[in-house]
């Protein structure tokens, strides 16, 4: 025993949804300027291919990541805790006629247009994903098996927070492609109240191993705010994403009239000497 170590009691075991809870509420993604700044983009920005290939990019790396490191959750070796893991992994990789979540999630982002900057079989090894990501993903790429594989407290924060980051994700890429949030990986969530009962069976099975080992709380809740940390930096990191694309000049509107000025090439017959786009033109069609 450590000197001065206070072992946890057993009241601070059973609070232990509570606990998370309050370490938690700062570190709600709904609160985090990227999703109100998603919602309230241009059209001509919000729909721009390249704009959700890196939105996509960006989240699945961080949504891969915590799928993978689930199948490495410590403390969890007993036949009823195996079986209760495995209920959780058929709920995100063994859907329906061999579906899972991350497809579901590539196709969502597809049927808005989306240039998916990777394939979903290239969503690998964390070491090789880092190397297409920016160095804030990175790092969330590379803690997020650490931590899970060192206690469940990174597996709690994840699961208690997934649902408040998916409906506001849904909402706000729904404002301009309304059908977004009633794609499969939203819609079939909501329905079934997936992340409500994954956040409920973390909790629950920590509980159920702390109550044996209640020396691990302190790592449990230390991971857990580690974690949450960790996450708010993808949506600080998508939301410098969102501010770039909002910011580059020149970009076309809807309807804005392309004039193309002509020349006469010697061995090509026409050919274009100017482009230009009249916006004039088009906001008087508008209005």
């Amino acid at each position: 025993m450590i000197p001065g170590y206070v072992m946890p009691t057993a009241s601070a075991i059973e609070d232990l949804p509570n606990l998370i809870a309050a370490m938690l509420v700062d570190h709600r993604p709904s609160r985090m300027p990227f999703f109100n700044r998603v919602a309230g983009l241009p059209r001509a920005v919000a729909s721009d291919p390249e704009l959700l290939g890196q939105i996509h990019l960006v989240y699945q790396s961080a949504m891969h990541a915590t799928r993978a490191a689930v199948y490495h959750l410590p403390h969890l070796d007993t036949p009823a805790l195996r079986k209760r893991k495995l209920r959780i992994f058929i709920d995100d990789d063994g859907l329906a006629d061999g579906d899972m979540h991350h497809y579901q999630l590539t196709r969502a982002f597809l049927s808005i247009g989306a240039k998916c900057l990777l394939g979903d079989e290239e969503f690998g090894e964390p070491g090789e994903l880092c190397h297409f990501v920016d160095a804030e993903i990175a790092h969330f790429v590379r803690l997020t098996p650490k931590l899970y594989a060192r206690s469940l407290g990174a597996w709690c924060a994840i699961e208690m927070l997934s649902v408040d980051w998916m409906r506001a994700l849904a909402e706000a890429i729904s404002v301009h492609f309304p059908h977004f949030k009633h794609e499969p990986y939203f819609e079939d969530c909501f329905a079934q109240q997936v992340e409500e009962r994954h956040a409920a069976e973390a909790i629950d099975i920590t509980q159920t191993v702390l109550r044996v080992r209640p020396e691990l709380l302190h790592e449990t809740l230390h991971d857990a705010t580690v974690m949450a940390a960790a996450l708010d930096g993808v949506w600080t990191h998508l939301d410098r994403i969102v501010q770039s694309a909002e910011a580059r000049p020149n970009r076309l509107q809807p309807r804005d009239h392309l004039l193309v000025e002509p020349v006469d090439l010697d061995e090509c017959g026409v050919g274009i000497r100017g482009l230009e786009v009249d916006t004039d033109g088009a906001d008087a069609e508008r209005a």
